[in-house]
């Protein structure tokens, strides 16, 4: 019985040292074919940054990714929540479903930065004439995501499950008006027909060396809502204060109480807050008081409690500070993101296929961001996993480096690799463990 005992227990190590190599020998093909990829991925890249589109208007973006995907023999979805694009590669062999999630979408911005694929393109955004940029990294997003769509559809024969491509609009957020982002995909089915089992999706950033990754488990990017406040006086000659009640003097005292908020009503030990008024316009000329002033602004927050809690004090502060004053303040708020929050299991689960991307010593565990994702939202439907992409030249001092959102933003596109490598990796590793 022993002898028998034993010969099971070498049998299913066996098995399973097999599966292991087997599993290996997937993902160091698909790191061969990272190498081979990475130019024709750069090329995308620079074309996308050349060539930028404002959310729920990536005609192009998309139809260049739909055409690329078609291609390639992948089952194609256009004009999913506007100009979104979905691909879904069913591999030969049964398993779970896997989404890897890009966004397409640019910002407002007139660039700045002196190279030879700089955007000069324009657009109008909410009835302004702007120049259009990706200040964010999204182009090289949707580059990486295109360059693993194309690894892996090579390899659906030895591919355990399906994997579903998404390559979103809007994460910046729809024009004024409009729907969109991943709150329109959720709504659409995105993570449906087939239900996905866990997605992963990642973030280059312009302060972390090229070719490492940082994460964090459970809360990781705070939650992002926007405020209105409206603050209504009594007009009067600017040389006569007295016979008027001042709505931009008064909107000054209700920007310092906001802050007063943060610095000493929330209990920042356990998670930080942060309230940011930026917009406010008031007036049309220098010797007239107003009627009306007018701030718009966004909150961070990294906790549900402390998020209403800081909705609550906001209306608080701006009504009683505006009636001290004999004014009046309409406070509003809209949801922007929720918290994006990774999935303890699943990152525990995921942090060797990290590993494995990018090599020991590569890969660490940060503190949580006050920075914001809609990436969030498609944690409510399966377990998730976003993590940053370095995309800054090694060596260089993260504190130099352009912030993303300015006309500055830059990246060191050799950490594009790093990023084709994590996915592939993730999805291999996941399907065959």
């Amino acid at each position: 019985m022993v002898k028998y005992g034993f010969l099971f227990t070498a049998g299913v190590v066996s098995l399973q040292l097999f599966a292991q190599n087997e599993t290996e020998k997937l993902k160091a093909k698909t790191f061969a074919a990272a190498e081979n990829i990475e130019a024709k991925c750069i090329e995308w890249r620079r074309d996308f940054h050349q060539n930028p589109e404002l959310g729920n208007r990536e005609f192009r973006t998309s139809k260049i990714v739909a055409d690329h995907l078609r291609k390639l023999g992948i089952e194609t979805r256009e004009n999913v929540a506007k100009t979104g694009v979905v691909g879904i590669l069913r591999g030969n062999k049964p398993g779970p479903c896997i989404a890897l999630r890009a966004d397409m979408d640019a910002l407002p911005i007139t660039e700045r930065v002196n190279i030879s694929f700089a955007s000069k393109q324009k657009a109008t955004y909410n009835g302004q004439q702007v120049g259009v940029m990706h200040a964010c990294g999204h182009d090289a997003h949707t580059a990486m995501l295109m360059s693993v769509a194309e690894i892996l559809a090579g390899m659906k024969n030895d591919l355990k499950g399906t994997v579903k491509f998404i390559f979103q609009p809007a994460e910046e957020g729809p024009p004024e008006g409009e729907e969109g982002g991943a709150p329109l995909m959720l709504k659409e089915g995105v993570m449906d027909n087939p239900k996905v089992d866990a997605i992963f999706g990642l973030h280059i950033e312009s302060d972390i060396p090229a070719g490492t990754i940082e994460y964090k488990s459970g809360a990781f990017m705070a939650a992002a809502d926007w405020f209105s406040i409206r603050v209504k006086g009594k007009g009067s000659h600017g040389s006569q204060p007295w016979k008027g009640v001042d709505p931009i003097q008064v909107s000054a005292q209700i920007i310092e109480g906001l802050q007063n908020i943060v610095s000493r009503q929330m209990e920042l030990t356990k998670a930080p807050v942060v309230i940011t008024v930026g917009k406010i316009h008031g007036g049309v000329r220098q010797n007239i008081i107003p009627e009306e002033c007018r701030m718009d602004g966004t909150i961070r927050t990294l906790d549900s409690k402390m998020q209403t809690e800081v909705h609550d004090r906001i209306r608080l502060t701006a009504q009683k500070i505006a009636e001290a004053n004999g004014a009046t303040a309409e406070v509003s708020f809209d949801t922007g993101t929720l918290v994006t929050y990774n999935t303890p299991e699943l990152v525990k689960k995921m942090l060797l296929s990290l590993e494995s991307a990018t090599g020991a010593g590569k890969i660490k565990e940060r503190e949580w961001v006050t920075g914001a994702e809609d990436f969030s939202y498609y944690g409510t439907k399966a377990p998730a996993f976003f993590f940053y992409l370095g995309g800054m030249t090694p060596g260089k001092d993260p504190k130099t480096a352009p912030p993303h959102h300015t006309a500055d933003f830059l990246i060191d596109e050799s950490g594009m690799k790093t990023g084709i490598r994590a996915f592939c990796s993730l999805v291999i590793d996941y399907m065959n463990r």
